[in-house]
């Protein structure tokens, strides 16, 4: 069995095509989570790893996590959690999805590969592509789903990012940028945005961007930023 241990909770990942990543995990752990929120959606919950995440950051919230694939694994992990009572998983399509209330934060590690070959498991390739699920329809999806002052984050690698800017400022202000590198040396392989919708109910005054380095360069040694902010997840960090 395929297991990923956090502090408070434990990942099963044997159905998942896409396991426990930086990528999930730096979405979860950095996204804005207002007090207040009360519902939560995650886009292409795969493991439900960043929905079990924003339960834990998010006390009061109800998250919803929903994928194009089987949420059975999801659904597993959520019940396995001190919060499942908290978790739904729904398996269903974003363009055909309807529930009775919008979102107060919706987040999404997204399909990036537009262009490229596609590998030989067909899982992996629809957890990658975006096929299933392009820019356009997940920004549509997301400005339908959004309450008037919700937060709608993604990560995505760097060059995807820029192209999902473009496809997102039709419906939404970006208010925060942060560009991630594996230590100082390296460029930028990951992005993280968040957005509020055109018109936000309580727009953010300022428009955020910031850097976040993961590692010093050093052999298993992390900056005290990458620390700080996943500490409360990972077992590595007291």
């Amino acid at each position: 069995m395929s297991q990923f241990s956090f502090k408070q909770f434990t990942i099963t990942q044997d159905e998942s095509a896409m396991k426990v990543g930086t990528d999930g995990v730096l979405l979860g752990a950095w996204c804005h989570v207002d007090s207040s929120a009360k519902r939560i959606l995650d886009i292409g919950t795969g493991t439900g790893v960043i929905a079990i995440m924003l339960a834990q950051r998010a006390p009061q919230a109800r998250i919803t996590g929903i994928d194009i694939e089987s949420v059975g694994e999801a659904r597993r992990n959520a019940d396995a959690s001190p919060w499942g009572d908290r978790l739904e998983m729904v398996q269903t399509a974003v363009q055909e999805y309807a529930p009775d209330t919008r979102f107060d934060l919706i987040v999404s590690n997204p399909p990036y590969f537009l262009d490229s070959l596609k590998c030989p498991q067909k899982e992996r390739t629809t957890a990658r592509h975006t096929d299933s699920l392009s820019f356009e329809e997940l920004c549509g999806a997301a400005a339908r789903l959004l309450s008037p002052e919700g937060h709608f984050a993604v990560v995505l690698p760097v060059n995807e990012g820029h192209k999902f800017v473009k496809t997102a400022l039709t419906r939404f202000n970006p208010v925060r940028r942060t560009e991630v590198k594996t230590t100082p040396r390296r460029g930028a392989k990951r992005v993280l945005l968040e957005f509020q919708l055109l018109g936000a109910t309580t727009p953010s005054a300022d428009f955020v961007q910031e850097e976040l380095i993961i590692g010093t360069g050093e052999h298993e040694c992390y900056t005290e930023a990458y620390k700080s902010l996943t500490r409360d997840f990972y077992l590595k960090f007291e």
